[in-house]
């Protein structure tokens, strides 16, 4: 792995390891964890109290549409809303995984409020 690569990697891991000290999700408020590839997105809803993850969605899945890639993260951001509201859940922490809130992750974050979810 290049050199650059891997710099970066581990810059987000130790944002995401600092944001995880002051982030903590319940079995009534899950924590909504958003991991970002270079060709998808993934979301779960976690429970960490029981180190459960309760519900999980992606761009891989048939439901997302073609296109640009903030499409398919808004997307994945409703489904995953869907998803949680199907289990009674709608308050959420979120939790961008290290990543800026911007672009991909925002939309994911769009996606999830229009599809009903709080945080």
């Amino acid at each position: 792995m290049p050199a650059m690569v891997q710099l970066v990697r581990e810059r987000r891991q130790r944002r995401h390891r600092s944001l995880r000290k002051r982030l903590r999700g319940t079995s009534e408020r899950p924590r909504l964890n958003v991991f970002r590839s270079g060709a998808h997105i993934y979301v779960q809803l976690i429970d960490d109290d029981r180190g459960h993850t309760l519900v999980a969605a992606s761009s891989l899945e048939a439901s997302t549409p073609a296109g640009k890639k903030t499409d398919k993260a808004r997307a994945v951001g409703q489904l995953a809303a869907e998803r949680a509201k199907a289990q009674g859940i709608t308050r959420v922490v979120f939790d961008r995984g290290g990543y800026l809130y911007h672009g991909r992750v925002k939309s994911v974050a769009d996606g999830a409020r229009a599809g009903g979810m709080e945080f």
